[in-house]
């Protein structure tokens, strides 16, 4: 599904902890409620359990929504604890996701242009 993404597709990563009990109108209330975003967007929007082995993707097809669940049997994922927002993630971070690194590698340049150190 992540593949078939087209190049104009954003992708954010809620960071902190969701319930993942939440399906998909759970997780279109918070995209909406929560966020003010639209869930109905060209968008891809990620989530991450608290024991981090669970990642959930919502995303709206045009024809109605797909939510794709991936848990990891060893491992965690490395997902951004700070705060409970939403950021925009590049192609590049979101290939590292999958793979169990972190967003924030060093020189990588984010989408606002700027570089994490």
């Amino acid at each position: 599904m992540l593949g078939a993404l087209s190049g104009d597709t954003k992708v954010y990563i809620v960071t902190g902890r969701t319930d993942m009990r939440r399906s998909f109108d759970g997780l279109m209330a918070l995209i909406r409620d929560t966020y003010q975003m639209d869930p109905y967007a060209d968008a891809l929007y990620l989530f991450c359990g608290r024991k981090r082995n669970t990642l959930k993707a919502l995303y709206f097809d045009q024809t109605g929504f797909v939510l794709c669940t991936k848990r990891l049997d060893n491992g965690k994922f490395q997902w951004p604890r700070d705060a409970k927002e939403v950021r925009l993630l590049t192609r590049q971070q979101l290939r590292w996701l999958p793979e169990g690194l972190s967003i924030c590698q060093p020189n990588a340049v984010q989408p606002s242009g700027r570089k994490d150190f």
